[in-house]
């Protein structure tokens, strides 16, 4: 993949949210996470889209650390 574009591909979105392709395919389908498509159709990603969405399903998943005292 091209350095000077930023973006990365379904694979490597994949190791990046530490889930598997099918997962990932999943997650696109439910509209969470829309890729940019290259003129031959492939999938590619922007890492800052990849953060926005761990730290949404963070939020939403009730992940955030809290004071147990």
């Amino acid at each position: 993949m091209s350095e000077n574009t930023g973006l990365i591909t379904a694979r490597e979105a994949a190791d990046y949210l530490g889930i598997s392709l099918s997962t990932l395919h999943k997650i696109e389908k439910q509209g969470a996470l829309v890729p940019f498509r290259t003129p031959g159709g492939h999938r590619r990603y922007d890492t800052s889209m990849l953060d926005d969405y761990l730290e949404a399903s963070r939020r939403n998943h009730g992940g955030g650390k809290e004071d147990a005292s």
